[in-house]
């Protein structure tokens, strides 16, 4: 599995309820993307940086996602570039399912 965190400055900084407006705006884009398992909206303490936290089945799947188009759609929802880092995640621990996952 892959975690990628995609990671935005704000031209200015949001409430965390303004936050949740725009994220809920934007959520339903995410259901159904091949490869993506899970994508958990964040706000960093200070409101001026904003991103999110996805878990991937692959890295490939990953990056299916993040294309130019995707770059350009949050140029204009949230007016700045964003950034993208790629991490390996080899296990997981689901509290919620009572599961560990693991890529083996």
């Amino acid at each position: 599995m892959i975690i990628a965190i995609a990671k935005f400055r704000l031209p200015k900084p949001v409430t965390l309820e303004e936050a949740r407006e725009i994220f809920l705006s934007t959520a339903p884009k995410y259901q159904g993307v091949p490869g993506l398992l899970r994508k958990h909206y964040v706000v960093w303490e200070d409101g001026g940086t904003v991103g999110g936290i996805y878990l991937w089945n692959s890295r490939s799947e990953a990056e299916a996602m993040y294309t130019e188009s995707w770059k350009a759609f949050v140029r204009e929802k949230y007016g700045t570039e964003p950034s993208v880092t790629y991490l390996d995640n080899p296990v997981t621990v689901d509290n919620l399912s009572g599961e560990i996952l693991s890529n083996g």
